[in-house]
């Protein structure tokens, strides 16, 4: 896989200055519209049973006024500065008047805060850092801090900004999330800076600095405020914000983690982008070049909307983890805690480009070097290609390491072409067949491919060799790391050893009158395993305690019964049954038979190290 591989997603360059977001797609509308059905949803919602999704900043005030001391604490990238402005407009029309502190006066001064980060950033032309140790409140002069209070001459006294909780005041907590997605938008755009700093950035290097620093303290930090915030609010609008009291989101938070609930998926351009998501998914934005990725389910990015009475509000999925992840993972949460461990997502090369020639680091490389639980275990799904679509995977039985990597030096330093069948294995792509990447394995994706990846969770974790001499979307060369991924590929992997043990041979596990269950096995080093569950009618599965996340993979619909409650997914849609859920039912409303691909974490006595 390739996602963000170069610290960033590829985006057009854009006039930044003039622009709040550089995309062509549009923010999640804060209104339910008119819905199309039978047709992929880019916007899945789910019901927020108790409670209310109250719409703009007039409300919100409403609210603060009552309270009269309140802290605004939040993700880093959110507008600050807008919000301050459009409350103190509400203020303004009641004649009232606000005691405002901001979070950014109480920051260490920048050189600390650069000389605190640097250790986790790793060399300044590298894509990769290691997970910091930091805490927010690192970032702050506490002792300053703990000085502030709020003014008794003023009615209301309000402190806004990342880490505002820190204050320690005795006041109400507002928490304002913010979608990775749009974060990353305003990132390309130079709207908004890493934590600490007054500026922005060039995009690689913003988005290291948030993956490896930010981003994890902030985590932290929404962790410790979740569970005692009285109000969370939707951040990712320039000119609207959504929110909700606190304990009716985590209430239906802990009601998603006992039911089948959808993430929402986003969708991003690359070089290698292809036009099969444009096609089959004419919602998002025609006017991309293309959709390399639609990230279906990744923990660490997407998001969870709720809806009530047509009004959205989307919190982070690792908002779920922390206060429900044992009733998501149950008997598996006592190993991967609050990390989600299983990836969905798609990479389209229809009518694109090949990706690039690549391997992921094993357990310890990506532990001892990058401060991950979890290394780059993947597999490739076909989910649809084109009669003459090939996946590359592993190597010639003759390969020769030495050659192998002088003939790629030789084509970084000259820019030349790589006979790269003369080292590397290709096979004809096959639909619904499973394709086996265990760490250190060398492969890619060939044109005219749209895979469904069932991966690990992490990520950004990819070693380049060889990209066929493309460039990103905005004609520079991509970052080629050689001496990482020959510290990882395995040689081994090889000859015949590679369509016996790397190509999934799928057998009929258990079957009924109507229906059948096919396991696809993994490799051995995978955690993870797969099964894909075909039927005409009905079909009943039980969990056995353990979190499943599934697909359509063919056929136009299916419903899904948990209890008395039945929710209807479309074709490539990307859903997930807690472990909480003893059972569940698949219903087949296609009129033909329909596939659907589970995926879900092997007991530990199942896995090789």
């Amino acid at each position: 896989m390739e996602l963000k591989e170069n610290g960033e997603t590829e985006t057009i360059t854009s006039n930044a200055s003039a622009t709040w977001r550089n995309t062509k797609q549009e923010i999640m509308p804060a209104t339910v519209g008119a819905m199309e059905k039978g047709r992929y949803n880019i916007y899945p919602s789910h019901p927020l049973d108790e409670g209310t999704i109250y719409n703009g900043y007039e409300s919100l005030a409403q609210w603060i006024v009552k309270q009269k001391t309140v802290v605004i604490d939040g993700y880093v990238g959110v507008f600050w500065n807008r919000i301050v402005e459009a409350l103190t407009h509400e203020f303004e029309k009641r004649g009232t008047k606000v005691n405002w502190h901001r979070m950014d006066d109480f920051l260490r001064p920048g050189n600390a805060i650069e000389q605190l980060v640097q250790p986790f950033l790793g060399a300044a032309d590298s894509v990769w850092g290691t997970k910091t140790s930091l805490q927010l409140a690192d970032f702050y002069q506490m002792d300053a801090l703990a000085t502030l209070q709020p003014n008794p001459d003023f009615p209301i006294n309000i402190l806004i900004g990342t880490g505002a909780a820190l204050s320690g005041w005795e006041a109400a907590v507002i928490y304002i999330d913010l979608p990775k997605n749009e974060l990353q938008h305003r990132m390309n755009a130079g709207a908004i800076a890493n934590l600490g700093r007054s500026s922005a950035e060039k995009p690689t290097a913003m988005y290291k600095r948030f993956y490896f620093v930010d981003w994890v303290v902030c985590n932290q930090h929404k962790a410790s405020v979740l569970s005692r915030a009285d109000v969370l609010a939707d951040g990712q609008g320039i000119d609207w914000l959504t929110w909700a009291y606190a304990q009716d989101i985590r209430n239906g938070l802990n009601a998603l983690s006992q039911s089948v609930f959808r993430p929402r998926p986003w969708f991003t351009p690359g070089s290698w982008g292809g036009q099969w998501l444009t096609e089959h998914i004419p919602q998002i934005n025609q006017e991309e070049p293309n959709y390399a990725w639609s990230f279906e389910l990744i923990a660490p990015e997407n998001g969870l909307v709720f809806e009530h009475h047509g009004v959205r509000l989307e919190v982070s999925f690792d908002c779920l983890m922390i206060l429900a992840g044992a009733q998501v993972l149950g008997k598996h949460h006592a190993r991967f805690g609050n990390e989600f461990p299983i990836r969905f997502d798609f990479l389209d090369t229809f009518d694109g480009g090949n990706l690039s020639i690549q391997c992921h680091p094993s357990l310890s490389y990506i532990q001892e070097h990058f401060g991950e639980a979890l290394t780059q275990d993947e597999t490739y799904y076909m989910l649809d290609c084109a009669p003459d679509a090939k996946v590359y995977l592993g190597f010639q039985d003759n390969i020769d390491p030495t050659a192998f990597r002088q003939e790629l030096e030789h084509s970084l330093a000259n820019d030349t072409e790589v006979p790269i069948t003369d080292y590397v294995q290709s096979f004809p792509a096959q639909k619904h067949d499973l394709y086996l990447i265990p760490n250190g394995t060398i492969h890619s994706s060939g044109q005219n491919n749209l895979v469904l990846e069932i991966s690990a969770t992490p990520y950004i974790f990819t070693f380049k060799m060889y990209d066929w001499l493309s460039k990103d979307l905005n004609g520079n060369p991509r970052p080629i790391n050689i001496e990482h991924a020959f510290n990882n590929l395995r040689f081994d992997r090889k000859g015949e050893m590679v369509p016996q043990e790397l190509i999934s041979k799928p057998y009929v596990l258990e079957q009924g009158a109507d229906w059948k269950t096919i396991h696809l096995p993994t490799h051995a080093a995978h955690f993870y395993d797969v099964h894909r569950i075909e039927l005409e009618n009905t079909v009943t599965v039980q969990t056995h305690h353990a979190c499943h996340v599934l697909m359509l993979v063919e056929g136009t619909e299916i419903r899904v019964r948990v209890g008395n409650k039945e929710t209807v997914f479309q074709y490539a849609e990307t859903f997930v049954i807690p472990a909480a859920v003893a059972q569940y039912t698949l219903i087949n409303t296609s009129g033909a038979t329909v596939k659907v691909v589970k995926a879900f974490v092997k007991d530990d006595d199942e896995t090789t190290p």
